[in-house]
């Protein structure tokens, strides 16, 4: 029989919504990863448990079992379950199915208790990721189906939204030694065709697009076009949604030889492609139609914490935190920037080249300015630019000449003609005076 305190403090209503919420979206849970998923900042479960109790007493959880740990496992009642819908759907979080209690009718032993291991690692895996921050519980989704084209459904076992960690949405597969490495590329290579679909409502152009032309999706349909962002935000990177592999109750040299797997064959998923562009030396890498695809271990998880440098990205060597795991470093951010230093060098190298194409004045030898290297090139101006081998001064000093002697021959030309015979009467009639 099970010993309860004698004096119990009574659950207060926030830690009631907080274990009946959990449980709502989890299932089924110890008290152990209860207390990460509401209380991580508890130094240990002993308040969740008396909590648990408490809860028990009217009637809102049970115990489904007992582990060989000998770690309860709590569930549901059917009250409680309805206490978690109303919690929880007004929120728009889907409840877990409810764990109800059926008995073997000959026996009356209590059926369907068992807690798989792979539930209890995903459910750990959640506790551990909100313990250190990434995520709230409500944050979290599990078994989310995502519906290929084909109609086939590939459940993640986890969704977490931790947007103020850096995470606005991450997909997880837990994996216990029990699938093949290949089996874990199939799922990505899913996970990949699934972000690459179009919705049903999508517009007759862009269907009748991607039907005509393959790669129409990656150079044509922006993301905010396509199905997977009316389930997800942005996010806040390049790429599609990203997918953590969480090995739990495994090898070190397992997670190596399914690393390796994943890297090779998984390739077209995860790794970027080259940018296309006509500059030289771009080492950046495009990201935008890949699964960024980082992994883990739960012991690493459960030893150092979710938020310490436990992740490895795929196509890259070590482990780092979470964000850093996430981002590109070598993505579009370095190629804007050597994009733009290659448009600058190449702006550089055309300006130089036009710099020795530039004419030179056969006079005075300067060389021509922009506005009077157009002049004498230019179909609309050449014919009027006079001698195009002068800069625009020696030919403006050319037109100067020209419209003074222009001007001078003018004034002579109205001055009025002098007659042969003018001088003789002048001359006369000044002797004239003088006589007199």
């Amino acid at each position: 029989m099970r010993r309860r305190p004698k004096h119990r403090r009574t659950s207060t209503e926030p830690r009631r919504r907080e274990l009946l919420q959990a449980l709502g979206i989890f299932q089924r849970a110890t008290p152990d990863q209860l207390w990460k998923l509401t209380r991580p900042d508890n130094q240990h479960d002993k308040l969740t448990r008396d909590n648990l109790l408490d809860l028990e007493e009217h009637h809102l959880v049970r115990i489904e079992t007992v582990r060989e740990d000998q770690r309860q496992v709590w569930v549901l009642t059917k009250r409680g379950h309805g206490e978690a819908k109303k919690l929880l759907e007004p929120k728009g979080i889907r409840v877990s199915a409810l764990r109800e209690e059926k008995y073997d009718p000959v026996t009356g032993e209590l059926l369907g208790t068992s807690y798989d291991d792979h539930a209890a690692a995903v459910t750990s895996t959640a506790a551990e990721l909100h313990r250190a921050g990434i995520g709230h519980r409500l944050g979290f989704q599990t078994e989310i189906g995502h519906r290929l084209g084909n109609s086939f459904v590939q459940r993640a076992d986890l969704v977490v939204r931790a947007p103020e960690a850096g995470v606005p949405v991450m997909l997880l597969e837990i994996d216990r030694r029990t699938e093949d490495a290949h089996e874990l590329v199939l799922k990505l290579r899913r996970y990949w065709e699934w972000g690459r679909l179009l919705p049903r409502d999508a517009d007759k152009h862009t269907v009748d697009l991607v039907r005509s032309r393959p790669d129409a999706i990656d150079s044509v349909v922006d993301h905010e076009q396509r199905l997977w962002r009316r389930f997800y935000p942005p996010t806040g990177r390049e790429g599609l949604v990203p997918l953590a592999f969480v090995f739990a109750d495994t090898t070190e040299a397992k997670v190596d030889n399914t690393v390796a797997v994943l890297e090779e064959a998984g390739r077209d998923y995860w790794a970027p492609r080259r940018y296309r562009t006509i500059h030289r030396g771009i080492t950046a890498r495009d990201y935008g139609q890949a699964v960024p695809v980082v992994l883990t271990t739960l012991e690493q998880l459960q030893e150092h914490g979710a938020d310490a440098a436990v992740w490895r990205r795929l196509g890259r060597t070590g482990e780092q935190k979470l964000t850093a795991a996430l981002d590109n470093p070598d993505g579009d951010v370095l190629f804007r920037d050597q994009e733009a230093r290659a448009d600058a060098a190449e702006e550089q190298r055309r300006a130089a080249e036009r710099e020795e194409r530039r004419p030179v004045c056969k006079r005075c030898g300067r060389k021509f300015t922009d506005q009077r290297w157009e002049e004498t090139t230019a179909h609309r101006t050449a014919w009027n630019a006079g001698d195009v081998s002068l800069c625009g001064t020696c030919r403006a000093d050319d037109v100067a000449r020209e419209e003074a002697a222009a001007e001078a021959a003018r004034l002579q030309a109205a001055l009025p003609p002098e007659s042969e015979n003018d001088q003789e009467p002048d001359r006369g009639r000044g002797w004239f005076r003088r006589r007199t």
